[in-house]
């Protein structure tokens, strides 16, 4: 989570900006992720570089000999008479460069400009952002979203940055290969799909393949996986694994960036509304049948026109609402076989309108619903308080039974602050999932339980785990009457033997 010196290194930063004359919030996160971006292929560069005096192991440079003074370290020791010319005209222009040319990347980049006309305000730009902690865990994620706090749009469509450690869950509880193909079709920022690349980097890495790196700055190490059991999937993973898809090109380059510094050079990101009517059934590059995979978190709030909807989602659901929408969009979107883990708002599980209960139906009827994992409602504070579930389905397929998870904490505390605790059930739910058996967890006053899919139907298909999940009654001790009336008795003659005293005090 971001600190609290954090939030005013960044404020700082704002107000420089805002003060330099760039008032509009929009292009403030534009140009402050250029520079960002800047100074994270610097930083992969050098690591790259270390990696090949250790191994010898060769990598494709993003930075030519004769183009080493478009390097963060260089630049950012200029003036500023000397800084603003050389980053506005070549190092803006390289960034199209950074990138195999034709890609999806490049062709969010071409368009970038340096929007700072003051050399004070560029310098003073720099210098905070090299300031700025890019290289420890989640920090890019996390000051976009503080970033993303500040437009005043935020959260107006349902959207808000879906936390790390939930985005982990649900890609462990999947388990993508790597030859899968997987989508997110209202990626954002993009970090269900960065989490995903993790996950294959750390399952794929032999032991050999684990290096220990140590920050120069902070003197923290950390673990590297090189991925290196991934050799034979190399190309696939470059360019036809990964495909994202949102309606803010904004998000969209924060998502292209991020795929690209985790190893991902082409990754497939659309600009693209995909509950729209003009949404194509055949999906580009590798996955024109659909996806092995799909994670997200899509937009909760709105609904939309009938005939601004694509009709084949209307044929399953006909609602306006795009919580429902999102989650036959899904299934219309994975190939046979093919597995989401969705989250939704409570309000999609227990829903009783007609397009609420067909929904439930098609997953349930149609095909393998697995689990429902129910959420703690602070857990996308303090950017929304809703109470959200996770769904884990298969297109096709049959449910027998469905598996359910009570998460009542997961690490953080549940108020606005999330501050860490020690509380938290996700390790165990992960468990539980991984071992679950239909015949085996039938107790329903654990945490985690099995529901036959007959009993869903009875309850009209009610996938709500308080439903379900049965509460132990805990017995209450009660006192007899006598040895109540008795502590009144003694206790009357306690007040008469002190009035007694404060009288004779008295006189």
């Amino acid at each position: 989570m971001i600190t609290g010196d954090l939030k005013r290194r960044v404020d700082a930063l704002w107000t420089e900006f805002w003060q330099g004359g760039i008032t509009n919030p929009l292009t403030v996160i534009e140009q402050i992720t250029f520079l960002m971006f800047a100074r994270l292929l610097d930083i992969n560069e050098t690591r790259d570089e270390n990696r090949m005096k250790r191994t010898g192991r060769s990598f494709q440079r993003r930075f030519s000999d004769d183009e080493q003074s478009l390097r963060w370290s260089q630049f950012r020791h200029l003036g500023a008479d000397a800084m603003l010319p050389l980053v506005r005209d070549k190092v803006f222009p390289h960034f199209r460069k950074a990138s195999t040319s034709g890609t999806a990347f490049a062709e969010f980049m071409k368009d970038a400009q340096l929007m700072i006309q003051k050399p004070s305000l560029l310098v003073k730009a720099v210098n905070m952002i090299d300031q700025l902690p890019l290289t420890e865990g989640d920090a890019k994620g996390d000051l976009y979203e503080y970033l993303l706090s500040k437009l005043t749009t935020a959260g107006i469509n349902g959207q808000f940055r879906t936390p790390r450690h939930i985005i982990r869950l649900m890609v462990d509880m999947l388990e993508p290969k790597p030859t899968d193909t997987i989508s997110d079709p209202a990626c954002g920022t993009g970090g269900f799909l960065v989490q995903a690349m993790q996950y294959l980097l750390e399952t794929y890495t032999s032991p050999e393949g684990v290096l220990q790196e140590t920050d120069p700055d902070t003197g923290k190490t950390e673990k590297i996986y090189s991925g290196d059991l991934l050799e034979p999937h190399r190309e696939h993973i470059r360019s036809a694994m990964f495909h994202g898809f949102d309606f803010d090109a904004t998000m969209l380059r924060i998502a292209a960036m991020n795929l690209m510094l985790h190893g991902v050079d082409d990754p497939d990101i659309h600009y693209q509304d995909t509950l729209s009517a003009g949404f194509t059934d055949k999906f580009p590059r590798a996955a024109s049948d659909g996806f092995n995979v799909i994670l997200a978190n899509p937009p909760f709030k709105g609904s939309l026109d009938f005939e601004d909807v694509h009709a084949s989602l209307l044929r399953q659901v006909k609602t306006k609402k795009t919580e429902l929408l999102f989650v036959v969009l899904i299934l219309r979107m994975l190939k046979k076989g093919g597995r989401s883990a969705t989250i939704v708002p409570d309000g999609v599980l227990f829903g009783s309108s007609t397009a609420h209960v067909a929904l439930r139906k098609l997953l349930l009827d149609q095909n393998q619903l697995e689990a429902v994992i129910s959420l703690p409602s602070g857990v996308f504070k303090p950017y929304a308080g809703v109470s959200t579930g996770i769904l884990v389905f298969t297109k096709g397929g049959r449910t027998d039974d469905v598996f359910f998870y009570d998460v009542e904490a997961d690490g953080y505390s549940l108020d606005d602050k999330r501050d860490p605790v020690e509380a938290n059930d996700l390790p165990a739910c992960l468990a539980a999932w991984r071992n679950r058996s239909g015949k085996r967890d039938t107790d329903r006053t654990q945490k985690a339980f099995v529901v036959p899919a007959e009993d869903i139907r009875e309850a009209n298909y009610d996938l709500s785990l308080n439903k379900y999940k049965v509460r132990p009654h805990v017995a209450q001790e009660y006192e007899a009457p006598a040895v109540i009336l008795e502590r009144m008795k003694k206790l009357n003659n306690d007040i008469a033997a002190d009035l007694a005293e404060l009288e004779e005090l008295l006189g």
